[in-house]
Protein backbone atom coordinates (compact mmCIF):
# COMPACT_ATOMS: atom_id res chain seq x y z
CA UNK A 1 0.00 0.00 0.00
CA UNK A 2 1.03 3.15 -0.97
CA UNK A 3 2.32 5.64 1.52
CA UNK A 4 1.37 9.06 -0.08
CA UNK A 5 2.62 12.68 1.20
CA UNK A 6 5.24 11.50 3.63
CA UNK A 7 7.33 14.71 2.55
CA UNK A 8 4.71 16.99 3.70
CA UNK A 9 2.62 15.33 6.38
CA UNK A 10 2.25 16.47 9.37
CA UNK A 11 0.67 19.95 8.28
CA UNK A 12 1.32 22.69 10.63
CA UNK A 13 -0.14 26.06 9.65
CA UNK A 14 2.81 27.90 11.24
CA UNK A 15 5.19 25.41 8.61
CA UNK A 16 2.84 25.59 5.86
CA UNK A 17 3.29 29.62 5.67
CA UNK A 18 6.57 29.38 6.22
CA UNK A 19 7.30 26.72 3.34
CA UNK A 20 5.20 28.51 0.98
CA UNK A 21 7.20 31.66 1.59
CA UNK A 22 10.09 29.56 0.65
CA UNK A 23 8.61 27.91 -2.42
CA UNK A 24 7.76 31.95 -3.50
CA UNK A 25 11.45 32.76 -3.48
CA UNK A 26 12.61 29.37 -4.46
CA UNK A 27 10.82 29.85 -7.91
CA UNK A 28 11.95 33.24 -8.19
CA UNK A 29 15.64 31.41 -7.83
CA UNK A 30 15.37 28.19 -10.05
CA UNK A 31 13.06 29.57 -12.98
CA UNK A 32 16.02 31.04 -14.96
CA UNK A 33 18.34 27.84 -13.92
CA UNK A 34 15.68 25.55 -15.26
CA UNK A 35 15.67 27.68 -18.66
CA UNK A 36 19.06 27.26 -18.75
CA UNK A 37 18.92 23.43 -18.19
CA UNK A 38 17.36 23.29 -21.78
CA UNK A 39 20.56 24.12 -23.36
CA UNK A 40 22.09 21.86 -21.74
CA UNK A 41 19.68 18.98 -22.56
CA UNK A 42 18.99 20.44 -26.29
CA UNK A 43 15.26 21.31 -25.68
CA UNK A 44 12.94 24.00 -25.92
CA UNK A 45 13.27 26.66 -23.15
CA UNK A 46 9.35 25.97 -22.24
CA UNK A 47 10.14 22.63 -21.41
CA UNK A 48 12.55 24.01 -18.68
CA UNK A 49 9.47 25.69 -17.04
CA UNK A 50 7.55 21.85 -17.64
CA UNK A 51 10.40 20.19 -15.23
CA UNK A 52 8.81 22.80 -12.26
CA UNK A 53 5.41 21.36 -12.63
CA UNK A 54 4.24 18.10 -12.49
CA UNK A 55 7.53 16.19 -11.69
CA UNK A 56 7.55 18.20 -8.54
CA UNK A 57 4.04 17.57 -7.62
CA UNK A 58 4.46 14.47 -8.37
CA UNK A 59 7.39 13.27 -6.23
CA UNK A 60 5.78 15.38 -3.59
CA UNK A 61 2.78 13.12 -4.04
CA UNK A 62 4.69 9.73 -3.80
CA UNK A 63 8.47 10.71 -2.54
CA UNK A 64 9.45 10.30 1.31
CA UNK A 65 11.91 13.49 1.66
CA UNK A 66 10.62 16.36 2.84
CA UNK A 67 13.92 18.31 1.22
CA UNK A 68 14.65 16.10 -2.48
CA UNK A 69 13.90 18.85 -4.99
CA UNK A 70 13.22 16.64 -8.29
CA UNK A 71 13.21 18.46 -11.59
CA UNK A 72 15.92 19.63 -14.52
CA UNK A 73 19.57 18.69 -13.51
CA UNK A 74 22.74 19.52 -15.09
CA UNK A 75 23.94 15.93 -14.72
CA UNK A 76 20.87 14.06 -16.16
CA UNK A 77 20.23 17.03 -18.98
CA UNK A 78 23.98 16.38 -20.20
CA UNK A 79 23.56 12.53 -20.52
CA UNK A 80 20.41 13.40 -22.41
CA UNK A 81 22.00 15.86 -24.76
CA UNK A 82 25.12 13.28 -25.27
CA UNK A 83 22.30 10.40 -25.82
CA UNK A 84 20.31 11.95 -27.80
CA UNK A 85 22.83 13.93 -30.35
CA UNK A 86 22.99 12.63 -34.11
CA UNK A 87 19.23 11.50 -33.96
CA UNK A 88 17.35 14.55 -34.00
CA UNK A 89 17.52 17.80 -34.37
CA UNK A 90 17.96 19.73 -31.09
CA UNK A 91 14.60 21.20 -29.85
CA UNK A 92 12.90 19.59 -32.90
CA UNK A 93 9.41 18.19 -32.20
CA UNK A 94 11.41 14.63 -33.07
CA UNK A 95 13.99 15.33 -30.21
CA UNK A 96 11.22 16.18 -27.97
CA UNK A 97 9.37 13.04 -28.33
CA UNK A 98 12.53 11.09 -27.97
CA UNK A 99 13.67 12.95 -24.42
CA UNK A 100 10.33 11.78 -23.41
CA UNK A 101 10.75 8.58 -24.34
CA UNK A 102 13.74 8.24 -22.31
CA UNK A 103 11.97 10.08 -19.36
CA UNK A 104 9.62 6.88 -19.84
CA UNK A 105 12.23 4.48 -19.66
CA UNK A 106 14.13 6.10 -16.86
CA UNK A 107 10.68 5.99 -14.61
CA UNK A 108 10.18 2.27 -15.71
CA UNK A 109 14.28 1.61 -14.47
CA UNK A 110 13.49 3.56 -11.52
CA UNK A 111 10.26 1.32 -10.80
CA UNK A 112 11.91 -1.92 -11.67
CA UNK A 113 15.12 -0.66 -8.72
CA UNK A 114 12.35 0.06 -6.25
CA UNK A 115 10.11 -3.42 -6.65
CA UNK A 116 14.01 -4.98 -6.99
CA UNK A 117 14.75 -2.92 -3.58
CA UNK A 118 18.43 -1.40 -5.18
CA UNK A 119 18.17 1.81 -3.41
CA UNK A 120 21.70 0.36 -2.52
CA UNK A 121 23.36 0.50 -5.87
CA UNK A 122 23.73 4.31 -5.03
CA UNK A 123 26.34 3.57 -3.05
CA UNK A 124 28.37 1.09 -5.77
CA UNK A 125 29.06 5.18 -7.22
CA UNK A 126 32.23 6.36 -4.38
CA UNK A 127 32.23 10.14 -3.60
CA UNK A 128 35.74 9.88 -5.25
CA UNK A 129 34.73 9.06 -8.64
CA UNK A 130 31.87 10.96 -8.44
CA UNK A 131 33.05 14.19 -7.36
CA UNK A 132 35.49 13.44 -10.53
CA UNK A 133 32.16 13.00 -13.10
CA UNK A 134 30.43 16.10 -11.93
CA UNK A 135 33.59 18.14 -12.30
CA UNK A 136 34.19 16.40 -16.10
CA UNK A 137 30.13 17.68 -17.01
CA UNK A 138 30.86 21.06 -15.59
CA UNK A 139 34.10 21.57 -18.09
CA UNK A 140 31.49 19.91 -21.04
CA UNK A 141 28.43 21.90 -19.94
CA UNK A 142 30.76 25.28 -19.30
CA UNK A 143 32.80 24.41 -22.80
CA UNK A 144 29.23 23.80 -24.68
CA UNK A 145 27.78 27.27 -24.04
CA UNK A 146 30.76 29.43 -24.56
CA UNK A 147 29.62 29.40 -28.26
CA UNK A 148 26.70 31.30 -27.22
CA UNK A 149 27.82 33.32 -24.81
CA UNK A 150 30.59 35.10 -27.09
CA UNK A 151 28.10 35.33 -30.03
CA UNK A 152 30.10 32.22 -32.32
CA UNK A 153 28.54 29.47 -33.75
CA UNK A 154 30.12 26.18 -32.53
CA UNK A 155 29.27 22.72 -34.96
CA UNK A 156 31.17 20.33 -33.13
CA UNK A 157 29.36 17.92 -30.80
CA UNK A 158 32.74 16.97 -28.49
CA UNK A 159 34.10 19.55 -25.69
CA UNK A 160 37.23 18.87 -27.30
CA UNK A 161 36.09 19.96 -30.97
CA UNK A 162 34.19 22.55 -29.36
CA UNK A 163 36.97 24.40 -27.43
CA UNK A 164 38.98 23.97 -30.45
CA UNK A 165 36.20 25.54 -32.84
CA UNK A 166 36.25 28.55 -30.59
CA UNK A 167 39.76 29.16 -30.22
CA UNK A 168 39.82 29.78 -33.81
CA UNK A 169 36.52 31.84 -34.20
CA UNK A 170 37.85 34.17 -31.20
CA UNK A 171 38.76 36.64 -33.94
CA UNK A 172 35.04 36.60 -35.00
CA UNK A 173 33.36 37.62 -31.50
CA UNK A 174 30.14 39.00 -31.59
CA UNK A 175 30.83 42.52 -29.25
CA UNK A 176 27.43 43.09 -28.71
CA UNK A 177 26.60 39.48 -27.42
CA UNK A 178 29.87 39.57 -25.52
CA UNK A 179 29.27 42.95 -23.71
CA UNK A 180 26.04 41.70 -22.34
CA UNK A 181 27.67 38.23 -21.46
CA UNK A 182 30.10 40.37 -19.55
CA UNK A 183 27.49 42.50 -17.80
CA UNK A 184 25.09 39.58 -16.64
CA UNK A 185 28.49 37.86 -15.62
CA UNK A 186 29.48 41.33 -13.85
CA UNK A 187 25.71 41.51 -12.39
CA UNK A 188 25.42 38.13 -10.86
CA UNK A 189 28.85 38.43 -8.81
CA UNK A 190 28.27 41.95 -7.64
CA UNK A 191 24.93 40.73 -6.33
CA UNK A 192 26.35 37.50 -4.79
CA UNK A 193 28.98 39.71 -3.05
CA UNK A 194 26.51 42.32 -2.06
CA UNK A 195 23.46 40.42 -1.06
CA UNK A 196 24.04 36.50 -1.15
CA UNK A 197 20.76 35.61 -0.35
CA UNK A 198 19.00 38.05 -3.69
CA UNK A 199 17.88 35.59 -6.67
CA UNK A 200 20.78 36.81 -9.02
CA UNK A 201 19.66 35.28 -12.03
CA UNK A 202 16.05 35.94 -11.79
CA UNK A 203 16.98 39.64 -11.51
CA UNK A 204 19.31 39.43 -14.46
CA UNK A 205 16.86 37.72 -16.62
CA UNK A 206 14.15 40.36 -16.08
CA UNK A 207 16.39 42.84 -16.43
CA UNK A 208 18.17 41.54 -19.85
CA UNK A 209 14.78 40.55 -21.09
CA UNK A 210 13.62 44.72 -20.28
CA UNK A 211 16.68 46.06 -21.98
CA UNK A 212 15.95 43.46 -25.40
CA UNK A 213 12.29 44.51 -25.79
CA UNK A 214 13.47 48.46 -25.15
CA UNK A 215 16.68 48.62 -27.00
CA UNK A 216 15.69 45.33 -29.78
CA UNK A 217 18.67 43.48 -28.98
CA UNK A 218 17.96 41.28 -31.74
CA UNK A 219 18.19 43.98 -34.43
CA UNK A 220 21.80 44.42 -33.52
CA UNK A 221 22.67 40.67 -34.07
CA UNK A 222 22.24 39.89 -30.50
CA UNK A 223 20.35 35.92 -30.45
CA UNK A 224 16.96 35.80 -28.65
CA UNK A 225 15.06 32.58 -27.75
CA UNK A 226 12.19 33.58 -29.68
CA UNK A 227 8.61 33.16 -28.91
CA UNK A 228 7.61 30.62 -26.09
CA UNK A 229 4.55 28.35 -26.03
CA UNK A 230 2.34 29.65 -23.37
CA UNK A 231 -0.28 27.55 -21.68
CA UNK A 232 0.27 24.77 -19.47
CA UNK A 233 1.38 21.31 -20.91
CA UNK A 234 -0.53 18.88 -22.83
CA UNK A 235 -1.08 15.75 -21.21
CA UNK A 236 0.38 13.05 -24.16
CA UNK A 237 2.22 9.71 -24.69
CA UNK A 238 5.22 10.67 -25.97
CA UNK A 239 4.83 10.32 -30.18
CA UNK A 240 7.67 7.60 -30.90
CA UNK A 241 8.08 3.95 -32.48
CA UNK A 242 8.48 0.24 -30.50
CA UNK A 243 11.35 1.28 -32.85
CA UNK A 244 13.23 4.00 -30.86
CA UNK A 245 13.44 2.07 -27.34
CA UNK A 246 16.60 -0.17 -27.95
CA UNK A 247 18.50 2.76 -28.67
CA UNK A 248 18.08 4.80 -25.73
CA UNK A 249 17.86 1.94 -23.36
CA UNK A 250 21.72 2.81 -22.21
CA UNK A 251 20.74 6.60 -22.35
CA UNK A 252 17.75 6.16 -19.78
CA UNK A 253 19.81 3.39 -17.83
CA UNK A 254 22.58 5.83 -17.21
CA UNK A 255 20.08 8.62 -16.29
CA UNK A 256 18.67 6.38 -13.60
CA UNK A 257 21.96 5.06 -12.47
CA UNK A 258 22.90 9.15 -11.24
CA UNK A 259 19.55 9.90 -10.42
CA UNK A 260 19.69 6.62 -7.84
CA UNK A 261 23.05 8.22 -6.96
CA UNK A 262 22.65 12.04 -6.54
CA UNK A 263 19.03 11.91 -5.18
CA UNK A 264 19.59 9.28 -2.48
CA UNK A 265 23.16 10.97 -1.22
CA UNK A 266 21.04 14.27 -0.89
CA UNK A 267 18.10 12.75 1.01
CA UNK A 268 20.38 11.35 3.21
CA UNK A 269 22.23 14.25 4.07
CA UNK A 270 19.50 16.50 5.02
CA UNK A 271 17.29 13.58 6.55
CA UNK A 272 20.12 12.90 8.93
CA UNK A 273 20.58 16.96 9.12
CA UNK A 274 17.31 17.65 10.76
CA UNK A 275 17.22 13.81 12.16
CA UNK A 276 13.93 12.88 10.09
CA UNK A 277 12.65 9.51 8.46
CA UNK A 278 13.67 8.56 4.91
CA UNK A 279 12.02 5.29 2.94
CA UNK A 280 14.78 5.69 0.28
CA UNK A 281 12.90 3.19 -2.10
CA UNK A 282 9.25 4.75 -1.38
CA UNK A 283 11.67 7.84 -2.76
CA UNK A 284 12.41 5.28 -5.83
CA UNK A 285 8.48 5.24 -6.52
CA UNK A 286 8.50 9.60 -6.22
CA UNK A 287 11.46 9.77 -8.80
CA UNK A 288 9.72 7.43 -11.07
CA UNK A 289 6.46 8.99 -11.00
CA UNK A 290 7.87 11.99 -11.45
CA UNK A 291 9.93 11.09 -14.73
CA UNK A 292 6.71 9.77 -15.82
CA UNK A 293 4.86 13.02 -15.17
CA UNK A 294 8.21 14.59 -17.42
CA UNK A 295 7.32 12.15 -19.86
CA UNK A 296 3.77 12.73 -20.23
CA UNK A 297 3.76 16.74 -19.65
CA UNK A 298 6.56 17.13 -22.97
CA UNK A 299 9.78 17.89 -20.61
CA UNK A 300 12.56 15.63 -20.28
CA UNK A 301 14.36 13.52 -17.89
CA UNK A 302 14.12 15.29 -13.87
CA UNK A 303 16.46 13.86 -11.31
CA UNK A 304 17.01 14.75 -7.33
CA UNK A 305 19.31 18.09 -7.41
CA UNK A 306 22.28 18.55 -4.54
CA UNK A 307 22.27 22.30 -6.12
CA UNK A 308 18.44 23.15 -5.87
CA UNK A 309 17.70 21.10 -2.54
CA UNK A 310 20.45 23.16 -0.87
CA UNK A 311 18.27 26.25 -2.22
CA UNK A 312 15.00 25.22 -1.00
CA UNK A 313 16.58 24.94 2.05
CA UNK A 314 18.48 27.30 2.53
CA UNK A 315 15.65 30.16 2.35
CA UNK A 316 13.84 27.91 5.03
CA UNK A 317 11.64 25.03 3.42
CA UNK A 318 11.27 22.32 5.81
CA UNK A 319 8.79 20.21 3.32
CA UNK A 320 7.56 19.69 0.07
CA UNK A 321 5.36 22.07 0.67
CA UNK A 322 7.92 24.57 -0.51
CA UNK A 323 8.18 22.80 -3.67
CA UNK A 324 4.49 22.49 -4.53
CA UNK A 325 4.01 26.39 -3.98
CA UNK A 326 7.07 25.87 -6.71
CA UNK A 327 5.27 24.26 -9.20
CA UNK A 328 2.07 26.90 -8.53
CA UNK A 329 3.82 29.99 -9.04
CA UNK A 330 5.34 28.03 -12.70
CA UNK A 331 1.98 27.53 -13.21
CA UNK A 332 0.79 31.16 -13.16
CA UNK A 333 4.09 31.78 -15.30
CA UNK A 334 3.10 29.61 -17.95
CA UNK A 335 -0.34 30.72 -17.99
CA UNK A 336 0.45 34.66 -17.81
CA UNK A 337 4.31 35.70 -18.45
CA UNK A 338 5.73 33.44 -21.01
CA UNK A 339 5.27 36.26 -23.56
CA UNK A 340 8.04 38.80 -22.78
CA UNK A 341 10.12 36.06 -22.50
CA UNK A 342 10.71 36.19 -26.35
CA UNK A 343 12.86 38.54 -25.75
CA UNK A 344 15.30 37.21 -23.74
CA UNK A 345 19.14 37.31 -25.66
CA UNK A 346 20.21 33.48 -25.66
CA UNK A 347 23.84 34.77 -24.11
CA UNK A 348 22.17 35.53 -21.33
CA UNK A 349 20.72 31.73 -20.59
CA UNK A 350 24.51 30.70 -21.48
CA UNK A 351 25.90 32.82 -19.29
CA UNK A 352 23.32 31.04 -16.15
CA UNK A 353 24.33 27.72 -17.43
CA UNK A 354 27.62 28.51 -17.33
CA UNK A 355 27.47 30.05 -13.39
CA UNK A 356 25.86 26.40 -12.78
CA UNK A 357 29.14 24.71 -14.77
CA UNK A 358 31.23 26.49 -12.38
CA UNK A 359 29.71 24.89 -9.39
CA UNK A 360 29.60 21.65 -11.01
CA UNK A 361 33.40 21.62 -11.09
CA UNK A 362 34.59 20.31 -7.88
CA UNK A 363 38.24 21.68 -7.46
CA UNK A 364 38.37 22.19 -3.91
CA UNK A 365 36.95 18.83 -3.23
CA UNK A 366 39.87 17.26 -5.63
CA UNK A 367 42.55 19.42 -4.10
CA UNK A 368 41.67 17.55 -0.82
CA UNK A 369 41.35 13.90 -1.84
CA UNK A 370 45.06 14.91 -3.23
CA UNK A 371 46.30 15.38 -0.10
CA UNK A 372 44.72 12.46 1.73
CA UNK A 373 44.66 10.45 -1.25
CA UNK A 374 46.68 10.35 -4.26
CA UNK A 375 45.89 7.16 -6.33
CA UNK A 376 41.74 8.05 -5.35
CA UNK A 377 42.64 11.80 -6.78
CA UNK A 378 44.31 9.71 -9.70
CA UNK A 379 40.78 7.95 -10.34
CA UNK A 380 38.92 11.22 -9.95
CA UNK A 381 40.98 12.69 -12.07
CA UNK A 382 40.57 9.98 -14.93
CA UNK A 383 37.27 9.89 -14.49
CA UNK A 384 36.69 13.92 -15.86
CA UNK A 385 38.90 13.57 -18.71
CA UNK A 386 36.91 10.69 -19.70
CA UNK A 387 33.56 12.67 -19.48
CA UNK A 388 35.49 15.37 -21.30
CA UNK A 389 36.90 13.56 -23.67
CA UNK A 390 34.58 10.75 -24.88
CA UNK A 391 30.83 11.85 -23.82
CA UNK A 392 29.01 11.64 -20.30
CA UNK A 393 27.77 7.87 -21.05
CA UNK A 394 31.00 6.62 -21.23
CA UNK A 395 32.18 8.67 -18.16
CA UNK A 396 29.04 7.11 -16.12
CA UNK A 397 30.41 3.93 -16.92
CA UNK A 398 33.45 4.21 -16.10
CA UNK A 399 32.65 5.89 -12.57
CA UNK A 400 30.89 3.14 -11.55
CA UNK A 401 33.88 0.27 -13.05
CA UNK A 402 35.91 2.14 -11.00
CA UNK A 403 34.04 2.50 -7.96
CA UNK A 404 33.70 -1.45 -7.90
CA UNK A 405 37.34 -1.53 -8.92
CA UNK A 406 37.92 -0.01 -5.40
CA UNK A 407 35.81 -2.44 -3.86
CA UNK A 408 37.74 -5.29 -5.30
CA UNK A 409 41.36 -4.00 -4.61
CA UNK A 410 40.39 -2.98 -0.59
CA UNK A 411 39.05 -6.85 -0.57
CA UNK A 412 42.20 -8.15 -2.62
CA UNK A 413 44.77 -5.86 -0.50
CA UNK A 414 43.33 -5.80 2.87
CA UNK A 415 45.02 -4.69 5.55
CA UNK A 416 47.39 -7.79 7.40
CA UNK A 417 49.95 -7.69 9.98
CA UNK A 418 51.18 -9.49 12.61
CA UNK A 419 49.48 -8.62 16.11
CA UNK A 420 51.51 -7.85 19.34
CA UNK A 421 50.46 -6.52 22.45
CA UNK A 422 52.03 -3.28 23.38
CA UNK A 423 53.35 -1.92 27.48
CA UNK A 424 48.87 -1.12 27.74
CA UNK A 425 48.47 -4.91 26.64
CA UNK A 426 46.48 -3.98 23.49
CA UNK A 427 47.01 -5.89 20.20
CA UNK A 428 48.71 -3.28 17.64
CA UNK A 429 49.84 -4.67 13.78
CA UNK A 430 53.04 -4.40 12.63
CA UNK A 431 53.93 -5.46 9.25
CA UNK A 432 54.01 -9.15 8.22
CA UNK A 433 57.07 -9.37 7.25
CA UNK A 434 59.66 -12.39 7.54
CA UNK A 435 60.52 -12.93 11.20
CA UNK A 436 58.03 -10.92 12.34
CA UNK A 437 56.39 -12.54 15.47
CA UNK A 438 54.24 -11.95 18.61
CA UNK A 439 56.43 -13.99 20.67
CA UNK A 440 59.29 -16.56 19.97
CA UNK A 441 57.41 -19.19 18.51
CA UNK A 442 54.04 -17.75 18.33
CA UNK A 443 52.39 -15.59 15.16
CA UNK A 444 48.81 -13.80 15.46
CA UNK A 445 47.90 -12.66 12.22
CA UNK A 446 45.96 -10.34 11.11
CA UNK A 447 43.96 -10.22 8.14
CA UNK A 448 41.34 -7.50 7.63
CA UNK A 449 38.10 -8.98 4.55
CA UNK A 450 36.83 -11.62 3.93
CA UNK A 451 38.52 -14.44 2.47
CA UNK A 452 37.62 -15.36 -0.83
CA UNK A 453 38.63 -16.94 -4.08
CA UNK A 454 41.04 -13.61 -5.56
CA UNK A 455 42.39 -12.87 -1.90
CA UNK A 456 42.83 -16.44 -0.67
CA UNK A 457 46.31 -17.08 -2.36
CA UNK A 458 47.61 -14.25 -0.81
CA UNK A 459 46.43 -14.77 2.61
CA UNK A 460 48.12 -18.13 2.19
CA UNK A 461 51.19 -16.86 0.65
CA UNK A 462 51.39 -13.83 3.55
CA UNK A 463 51.45 -17.14 6.18
CA UNK A 464 53.54 -19.35 4.70
CA UNK A 465 56.19 -16.06 4.35
CA UNK A 466 55.76 -15.03 8.02
CA UNK A 467 56.74 -18.92 9.33
CA UNK A 468 59.88 -19.01 7.13
CA UNK A 469 61.43 -22.42 5.26
CA UNK A 470 61.65 -25.42 7.60
CA UNK A 471 63.06 -25.59 9.62
CA UNK A 472 61.63 -22.83 11.33
CA UNK A 473 61.01 -21.74 14.70
CA UNK A 474 57.74 -20.69 14.57
CA UNK A 475 55.53 -23.16 16.14
CA UNK A 476 51.64 -21.62 16.49
CA UNK A 477 49.99 -19.58 13.37
CA UNK A 478 47.08 -18.10 14.86
CA UNK A 479 44.52 -16.40 12.61
CA UNK A 480 42.35 -13.05 14.33
CA UNK A 481 39.80 -13.65 11.85
CA UNK A 482 37.22 -10.63 12.92
CA UNK A 483 37.42 -9.09 9.69
CA UNK A 484 36.75 -12.51 8.05
CA UNK A 485 33.25 -11.97 7.39
CA UNK A 486 32.63 -14.78 5.24
CA UNK A 487 34.63 -17.88 3.18
CA UNK A 488 34.00 -19.36 0.32
CA UNK A 489 34.12 -22.66 -1.37
CA UNK A 490 37.60 -21.86 -3.07
CA UNK A 491 39.17 -20.25 -0.01
CA UNK A 492 38.03 -23.09 2.13
CA UNK A 493 40.02 -25.36 -0.01
CA UNK A 494 42.84 -23.38 0.46
CA UNK A 495 42.93 -23.03 4.06
CA UNK A 496 43.31 -26.59 4.18
CA UNK A 497 46.39 -27.02 1.93
CA UNK A 498 48.04 -24.24 3.72
CA UNK A 499 47.10 -26.19 6.99
CA UNK A 500 48.78 -29.16 5.66
CA UNK A 501 51.63 -27.45 4.42
CA UNK A 502 52.38 -25.76 8.05
CA UNK A 503 51.79 -28.90 9.62
CA UNK A 504 54.19 -30.70 7.22
CA UNK A 505 56.26 -27.95 8.76
CA UNK A 506 55.74 -28.80 12.46
CA UNK A 507 53.34 -25.30 12.78
CA UNK A 508 49.86 -25.27 14.05
CA UNK A 509 47.43 -23.26 12.51
CA UNK A 510 44.15 -21.92 14.56
CA UNK A 511 41.59 -18.94 14.06
CA UNK A 512 40.30 -16.93 16.81
CA UNK A 513 37.84 -14.17 17.07
CA UNK A 514 35.58 -15.97 14.11
CA UNK A 515 32.12 -14.14 13.72
CA UNK A 516 29.19 -16.02 13.83
CA UNK A 517 28.15 -15.99 10.43
CA UNK A 518 32.18 -16.91 8.93
CA UNK A 519 31.66 -19.59 12.06
CA UNK A 520 28.89 -21.13 9.61
CA UNK A 521 31.06 -21.30 6.39
CA UNK A 522 33.39 -22.78 8.29
CA UNK A 523 30.83 -25.46 9.44
CA UNK A 524 29.46 -26.06 5.86
CA UNK A 525 32.85 -26.14 4.08
CA UNK A 526 34.26 -28.86 6.67
CA UNK A 527 36.98 -26.50 7.98
CA UNK A 528 35.73 -26.82 11.43
CA UNK A 529 36.77 -30.71 11.10
CA UNK A 530 39.98 -29.84 9.23
CA UNK A 531 41.26 -27.05 11.89
CA UNK A 532 39.81 -28.71 14.47
CA UNK A 533 37.54 -27.19 17.49
CA UNK A 534 40.16 -27.18 20.08
CA UNK A 535 42.14 -24.71 17.65
CA UNK A 536 39.45 -22.45 17.07
CA UNK A 537 39.62 -19.68 20.07
CA UNK A 538 36.84 -17.36 20.77
CA UNK A 539 39.31 -14.50 22.24
CA UNK A 540 42.75 -13.71 21.07
CA UNK A 541 43.91 -14.02 25.00
CA UNK A 542 42.39 -17.52 24.64
CA UNK A 543 44.89 -18.10 22.08
CA UNK A 544 47.42 -16.26 23.99
CA UNK A 545 47.14 -18.26 27.58
CA UNK A 546 46.30 -21.44 25.38
CA UNK A 547 50.19 -21.01 23.77
CA UNK A 548 52.00 -20.00 27.29
CA UNK A 549 50.32 -23.24 28.56
CA UNK A 550 52.06 -25.70 25.71
CA UNK A 551 55.60 -24.22 25.99
CA UNK A 552 57.06 -26.95 27.75
CA UNK A 553 55.94 -29.32 24.93
CA UNK A 554 57.17 -27.02 22.20
CA UNK A 555 61.16 -29.20 22.08
CA UNK A 556 59.20 -31.74 19.68
CA UNK A 557 58.73 -31.04 15.79
CA UNK A 558 54.98 -31.12 16.08
CA UNK A 559 52.48 -29.39 18.52
CA UNK A 560 49.19 -31.20 19.88
CA UNK A 561 46.69 -29.16 21.80
CA UNK A 562 45.83 -30.57 25.11
CA UNK A 563 42.71 -31.58 26.54
CA UNK A 564 41.66 -28.32 28.31
CA UNK A 565 43.78 -25.74 25.66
Amino acid sequence: MLNLFQGIRPLKRTGVIRDAVAGVAFAAMNIPQALGYTRIAGMPVVTGLYSLLLPLLAFATFGSSRFLVVAADSATAAILHSGLAGMAPTASTRYVALAGLVALLTAAFLLVGRLCRLGFVADFLSQTVLVGFLTGIGFQVGIAVLGQMLGVEVTSRRSILQLVEIVRELPRIHLPTLAVTLAVLAFVFVLRWSAPKAPGPMFAVILATAASAVWNFAGHGIAVIGAVAGGLPHLAMPDVRWSDIKPLLSVAGSCAVMILTQSAATSRVYAARYHQRLDENQDLIGLSAANAAAAFSGTFVVNGSPTQTAMVEGVGSRSQIAQVTTAIVVALVLLFLTKPLQYLPQCVLGTLVFLVAIRLIKLRSLQGILRESPAEFALAVTTTIVVITAGVEVGIVLAMVLSLLRIVHHSYHPRTGVMIPDEANVWKLIPPTPGAVTEPGLVMYRFGAALFYANASRFSDEILALVGPSPTSVRWVIVDAEAITNLDYSAARVVEELKKNLADAGVQLGFARVPWNTREDFNRHHLTEAIGTSWIFTRLHDALEAYEAMKPALSIATIQPSATS
